[in-house]
């Protein structure tokens, strides 16, 4: 069986309805995670990250096991808790988020003994990260994981998903962005994130992933995804309705690796990413009924 791995941090979100909150589960790399296992159920899928020993660590990992997505190389650190978030939305559905993370359990990610510990990523078949992931992480563990990605052979997924406010400055993230790109194998960029990050228009970035030698899909919202491998002459539709874009760019890429992992072509595997996040933008929340 093919085995997955998605790192990050899992989080409480508050979804916001007027004055009212819906209370959930999510997080970038776990949105993805969880729409991964649904386009491809004969794939393991687990996830990789810390959470703390109070209860709503509890409800986190009770809804990762319940989602289908394997446990086992989740780390409990005592007296830690995981991070809280808030989706606020304007009535065209874009989202805007407000954050409670600095403490989170899953900043520990990789640390041990006062050094550092890769070896629950041996065995995988496909490893997945942000850059929300990253972001997160103190820079010697980003420096030393790099490493480690640099020295193994697995098949290595990323999405840059560019959060200023999690970076300690721009230059940093760059560097760290453009060390992961030269590496991945499949990349997962979007438009806007990666104009934001280099301060490029769309021909800059769309010509920089060209010449990198991994392969992948340019996320443009609505537009479609441009191919980063072989191309493809394809048209998508837009969503129906849109109601909230949380995890759009989570979900295309949960729908692509999908479909990648079950051998599918590019073409398919790009419409099934766009179909997956067409269908979550119409619901309220990162994670859409099943």
């Amino acid at each position: 069986m093919t085995r997955v791995a998605c790192i990050g941090e899992a989080m409480i979100e508050l979804s916001m309805q007027g004055t009212t909150a819906q209370v959930g589960v999510a997080g970038d790399t776990l949105n993805t995670a969880i729409y991964v296992k649904r386009a491809a159920r004969d794939v393991s899928v687990d996830y990789v990250t810390c959470l703390g020993d109070d209860p709503f660590s509890e409800q986190i990992r009770a809804f990762i096991g319940a989602q289908g997505i394997g446990c086992a190389a989740i780390r409990t650190i005592e007296g830690k808790s995981p991070g809280l978030y808030a989706i606020t939305t304007t009535d065209a559905g874009e989202r805007s988020f407000t954050y409670w993370r600095s403490a989170s359990a899953a900043r520990n990610l990789f640390q041990a003994d006062g050094g550092y510990d890769f070896n629950l990523l041996a065995g995988y078949d496909l490893i997945y990260l942000s850059g929300i992931t990253m972001a997160i992480l103190p820079h010697a563990v980003r420096l030393a994981l790099i490493d480690w990605l640099a020295d193994t052979p697995v098949r290595f997924a990323y999405d840059s998903n560019y959060r200023p406010k999690l970076w300690e400055d721009r230059q940093t993230a760059q560097e760290v962005t453009q060390a992961l790109w030269a590496r991945a194998d499949i990349a997962l960029p979007s438009i806007d994130d990666e104009m934001a990050l280099f301060e490029e228009t769309e021909a800059d970035v769309a010509a920089r992933f060209a010449a990198y030698p991994g392969g992948g899909a340019l996320k443009r919202g609505e537009t479609g995804p441009l191919s980063l491998a072989d191309p493809v002459d394809q048209t998508y539709a837009p969503a129906t309705r849109v109601v909230d874009t949380t995890a759009a760019g989570d979900s295309f890429n949960g729908g692509y690796l999908g479909a990648l992992v079950q051998g599918k072509p590019q073409a398919e595997a790009l419409r099934s990413g766009h179909d997956c996040a067409a269908r979550v933008v119409q619901y309220r929340g990162a994670i859409i009924p099943e």
